[in-house]
């Protein structure tokens, strides 16, 4: 661990490579703000460090509950982008978001459709919305569905044509065994004139009655049982009508069960007063099955860039070949016994690392408390070699939580910052964490938001589903208050020149779980950055430094050749700092970055 000695001196040379700066705090505060919030619904105590709440929107009327703000029926879940538009997944529906003016989002479309937990994703003018929940019908009704079998309900994808993104018209279903929990839209570099989505059900398999073909048979009694597979639906661009399942690959196939870990005493006592005397199996029965590995994943995501998927699927974290997108295949697996429920996967921005999430308890039991462990409901990250994936450490949110904030790890997306490995994650009612994973052997946070639980008596279900960097801004889904957005604030840890570089990616759309390459453009702005950085971490002298910023502002100045000789000399006395830097990869970075510049010239 850096002591604050050291922390001080990388602040001052940061300071001096960009002298606009006021001077940073190295350290987080302390106590910790987070600790002892007051509790409330729309009016509970916050605390924030290096982030700023731009504004906070509660659910349209049709998407509360307003004497129970915790009912489960009106969850809202997760969030897809597209323009200027958030579209914001409900376990009733979805909401759509003008986010234009981002102090006071408007509401463009409240879409009331039961289902649960209406996951979302949209691509051009086609929005797709999982169903799972045994009351979700066909027509969107709000009745339900009483018969046990019924050709009215929807368990699977629904498509919608959002052409006018204010009247969603419905195209099609696509049902599914095991409905779908949720699903990942996977774009490919191969085939443009299609979509494909990736299903992950974890319901019980619905009667053969309801959807002909469907088995909860095992395997080897039934090979066309809906078990150990995921589902692959094909949707031309063209004619979305003709969506359907072409494949159902089994990337589970000879899993074994992997070792879990045990609970707090507390928790198994409680948990053992809630349930019925086990008794002992008739004489003379038959051994049943032994266990096996994961039946399904909770959540895949792609990197069609690279031609891989992390599937987190129940016990394990899995590597998956995607170039031939309709045939995922199973190239690599990991398991650890700290990790109750595998929920999501993240890689970092060139694929080397891979993170996976834990929802230890279900996203709804609290897991940050004092006497929980730091490995349980955390964060797994792994490097990533061809495809062998090999532990490094473990990051869960600092700050304990009550016993009445359901708390644990959920879903994040990297924060587009040149040459480093940045991070915002959603921890329900433990707020929103940013971190820098750049090192994957010693994350640390660098910002946080946080809220007192919504009850001091009781757990009732609160907090970020979701925490999405869209655009140069924080997006968070919050599951009882509605929607959250946030702007990083220039610290220690992230200099106004990395958020502007950050602020170069624009996404058209977004799609978490379908992972975009992120390419900055030859900026000085990004350059800057990269000068940012090696101050931090004294890649270079804080001489050095200074010198190499007044450089670049000097050319920032002029024009066509003037400003092409003076960086292409930069570029050339970059390369002779290589051998002598303590970062000698980013000194490298910095020289590409300013060759191109360079080129850029006019």
């Amino acid at each position: 661990m850096k002591s604050e000695a050291l922390f001080a001196i990388v602040a001052l040379s940061v300071a001096a490579c960009a002298p606009s700066q006021r001077p940073f705090s190295t350290v987080a505060p302390s106590p910790d703000p987070r600790v002892g919030l007051r509790a409330g619904w729309m009016d509970a105590g916050e605390a924030a460090w290096n982030i700023q709440l731009v504004s906070t929107t509660p659910p349209s009327p049709d998407f509360i509950n307003r004497s129970n703000p915790g009912d489960f029926q009106f969850i809202n879940s997760d969030l897809s982008f597209t323009g200027p538009y958030v579209i914001q997944g409900n376990f009733s529906g979805v909401q759509v978001w003008d986010i234009t003016n981002l102090k006071s989002p408007r509401l463009h479309k409240a879409f009331v459709c039961p289902g649960s937990q209406s996951d979302v994703s949209v691509y051009r003018q086609l929005l797709f919305v999982s169903g799972e929940a045994l009351n979700g019908r066909t027509d969107c009704g709000t009745q339900g569905v009483r018969d046990t079998v019924s050709h009215d309900r929807l368990r699977g994808i629904r498509i919608f044509d959002v052409t006018d993104i204010a009247n969603p018209r419905h195209i099609t279903d696509v049902q599914t065994c095991r409905g779908s929990h949720t699903h990942t839209l996977v774009t490919s570099p191969t085939d443009t004139a299609n979509v494909y989505v990736y299903v992950s059900g974890s319901a019980p398999v619905r009667s053969a009655n309801e959807l002909a073909g469907c088995s909860g048979a095992p395997p080897d009694s039934n090979p066309n049982s809906a078990l150990f597979r995921i589902e692959v639906i094909q949707v031309p661009l063209a004619h979305p009508e003709q969506a359907k399942i072409v494949t159902s690959p089994r990337i589970f196939n000879d899993l074994a069960a992997p070792a879990r870990h045990g609970e707090l005493v507390a928790d198994s006592l409680a948990a053992l007063a809630a349930r019925p005397v086990p008794q002992p199996p008739p004489a003379g029965a038959k051994p049943g099955p032994a266990p096996t590995g994961p039946t399904q994943c909770h959540d895949i995501t792609v990197y069609p860039a690279i031609g891989l998927a992390g599937g987190a699927c129940g016990g394990y974290g899995l590597l998956l070949d995607i170039r031939d997108v309709a045939n995922p295949k199973r190239i690599g697996a990991v398991a650890d016994s700290n990790f109750s429920f595998w929920h999501s996967a993240t890689f970092n921005n060139d694929g080397t690392k891979i993170l996976f999430t834990d929802e230890w308890g279900g996203g709804l039991q609290p897991r940050c408390r004092v006497t929980d462990k730091p490995e349980w409901g955390a964060d797994a990250l792994f490097t990533r070699s061809g495809n062998t994936m090999t532990f490094q450490s473990y990051y869960k949110l600092p700050a304990p939580q009550t016993a009445y904030e359901n708390c644990v790890a959920h879903n994040g997306t990297l924060i587009p910052i040149p040459g480093r490995d940045i991070m915002v994650q959603a921890w329900y009612q433990g707020g929103i964490s940013v971190f820098d994973w750049t090192d994957p052997a010693h994350p640390r946070e660098i910002a946080f938001f946080d809220r007192g639980p919504m009850d001091s008596t009781k757990l009732v279900g609160a907090g970020s589903w979701s925490a999405y960097w869209y655009n140069g801004y924080i997006v968070s889904s919050e599951i009882s208050r509605g929607l959250d957005i946030f702007e990083l604030q220039p610290s220690a840890f992230i200099s106004q020149n990395e958020l502007d570089a950050a602020k170069l990616i624009h996404f058209d759309y977004l799609n978490a779980q379908d992972q975009q390459q992120l390419v900055w453009p030859a900026s000085f702005v990004v350059a800057r950055a990269y000068v940012d950085q090696l101050a931090r971490v004294n890649g270079l002298s804080r001489e050095r430094c200074g010198a190499i910023t007044a450089t670049l502002r000097r050319a920032e100045q002029l024009q066509g050749d003037a400003r092409r000789g003076v960086l292409q000399q930069l570029a050339t006395d970059l390369q002779r700092d290589v051998p002598a830097a303590a970062d000698q990869a980013k000194v490298r970075t910095l020289a590409a970055t300013v060759t191109a510049l360079a080129g850029a010239a006019r």
